[in-house]
This record gives structure tokens, sequence and C-alpha cells, in this order.
């Protein structure tokens, strides 16, 4: 049997964290392995135990979940370990912040258990959340008052066929989708993503998805 998901739960809220607790350790193959009221306390318990993914909230007191979440994905942070927003708010230029810091996705408080716990799951097998629409919303809605960082410039390096991929990336195409669209095959869909992550120096599809809009090569709807 492969080893359970290892969830690291970061809220403020006592009882909010208790109710996940038992939410997801009732569920065969995740379990969870600690517990944390604030920002600070989240990263040195994801740097001890080494959770597979950090549910975060973004509002604690101390270092907040934006600044917590910069720690865990920067290098020398927690390896390996994806963090999962939560927030109350769909449109929340915090979860903007947070989802640049490296964040993998996020959720609103009030996600059905089920979605929640596939969330986890997708999370920790090394995707991001992207399906929602509202996710892109987001993305698209906080992306249109960012200025065009350092990131623009390694768009220049990607390919024709990586750009088109990209492209599809971001009207949040699973793999699978990209290859029918594209008339590929499977193994060429993932070179061209990997090559993606690596050129642009991206953690997730998440991530390709910011670059993309922030660098322009995605123009956000108004």
């Amino acid at each position: 049997m492969s080893a359970p998901v290892r969830v690291l739960i970061a809220d403020d809220q006592a009882l909010l964290r208790s109710t996940f607790r038992l939410l997801i350790d009732r569920e065969p193959g995740l379990e969870v392995v600690a517990e944390a009221e604030t920002g600070d306390r989240a990263v040195e318990l994801a740097r001890s135990t080494e959770p597979d993914v950090v549910l975060m909230d973004i509002r604690m007191p101390g270092m907040d979940g934006i600044e917590a979440t910069r720690r865990l994905c920067e290098p020398g942070g927690a390896a390996g370990s994806r963090v999962i927003i939560l927030t109350m708010f769909d449109l929340d230029s915090y979860v903007y912040a947070a989802l640049r810091a490296g964040a993998s996705g996020f959720l609103l408080k009030d996600t059905p258990p089920g979605d929640l716990l596939n969330a986890i799951r997708i999370v920790a097998a090394g995707e991001a959340l992207l399906a929602p629409s509202v996710t892109r919303r987001l993305i698209s809605e906080f992306a249109r008052a960012a200025e065009p960082g350092p990131t623009a410039g390694p768009l220049e390096r990607i390919t024709d066929r990586e750009r088109e991929t990209l492209l599809l990336i971001c009207r949040g195409l699973s793999n699978s989708q990209i290859r029918d669209h594209l008339r590929i095959t499977m193994p060429t869909v993932k070179s061209h993503v990997s090559s993606l992550l690596t050129k642009l120096n991206a953690r997730d599809r998440t991530q390709l998805v910011i670059i993309a809009y922030e660098s322009g090569l995605v123009s956000p709807r108004r």
C-alpha cells in the first residue's frame, strides 16, 4: 500500500482546525500530521514534519498565510510541501498574492467536504487547482493591475508549441485535453509542460497561468 498523503492544517480558528482534522483523518489515504494556529508555527511545523500538503489560512495573527507560503515555497523552505490557500472570499487580493508566492491553488472555506478531500489529493499528486473557473477569474482580475515583471523575458525562450500549450493550460485544460486539442501524444504534452515549468521557473500549472497573465501573453477580460 502507498503511504498516506500527509496534511498540515494552519488556521487560527481551533474549531475549524478540529473539523478539518476529523474530516481528513477519517478519509482512507489521508492523515493530519500537525496543526498550526499562526503562520510562524505553520512554517516551523512544515519544516519539521514535511507534509505533502499544507491547508493555509490567509489571515492569521503574526505572520499571515501569504508570508508563510512564501517561506515554505522558497528554496530551503519545505521541499515537497504544496500549499492550498483557504479563504472566505473568492475574489481576494490576498489570495492572488499567495498564489504568486507559490501556492498551488485555493479553496473557499465553505467548499463541500468531498471537494476538499479531492483537492488535497490533486495537489499532493503535483497538479494545481486550476479547474474551477473562479481561479482563472481571480488571476485575471488581479493580473490586470500587475506590472510586467522579470517573467516576461523567459517567455521569449519558449517554442511556438510550448506557447500553444501554455495558452491551453491558461484555459484550464488537462493534459489529456491538450493532447486531443493539439493532436499530439501524451508524452509530448508532458514534455512541453515540463519544459515550461523549467524555462519559466514555475512550481506548477498555477504559477504558469500567473506568468502568462503578468507577461501579457493572455489578456485579462473585463
